[in-house]
């Protein structure tokens, strides 16, 4: 719990630095979710630091794990959220699992998703194995996917 402190810390430290830079208002909140550090980001006008499809949190969202890792010498797991954009998308996935669940249970055939980012990927196969069925990911990146098996 110490060391998701920690990395929470030097994370926030890393991206109100970021912030100075970009000379943007924003608030930070830090958290310790399951076994990960969560930050999270909130403001006026973030969109930029989000991009269309998320591409620029991801980006931050690793460079901000970079300068952990160089801190601590240690791989770090943590999640940062810019302005609700990741819970928000959590909430669309979960509900896109769980509506590709009730379509391969009522064909009883396989059904893949559209490709997806790992953060995606991970929220449905959570959402699928939650609602009892199975999934595995398939193709390579940046084409990876989600395929939904019946049971």
């Amino acid at each position: 719990m110490e060391q998701l402190e920690q990395e929470g810390d030097i994370a926030a430290d890393y991206l109100e630095e970021l912030l100075d830079i970009a000379d943007l208002d924003g608030d930070l909140d830090m958290d310790v979710e399951g076994d990960r550090a969560a930050v999270s980001i909130v403001g006026a006008d973030l969109a930029q630091l989000v991009g269309a499809r998320g591409e620029v949190l991801d980006a931050l969202q690793e460079l901000t794990r970079l300068a952990v890792y160089r801190e601590t010498g240690e791989r770090s797991r943590l999640m940062l959220d810019i302005s609700g954009y990741r819970a928000q998308k959590r909430a669309e996935l979960v509900h896109l699992a769980e509506e590709t669940v009730a379509r391969v249970r009522e064909s009883g055939e396989s059904v893949a998703l559209d490709p997806m980012s790992p953060f995606e990927r991970k929220v449905v196969h959570d959402a699928v194995a939650a609602a009892g069925l199975t999934s595995e990911s398939e193709g390579v990146e940046p084409r990876r996917r989600v395929v939904v098996l019946p049971s």
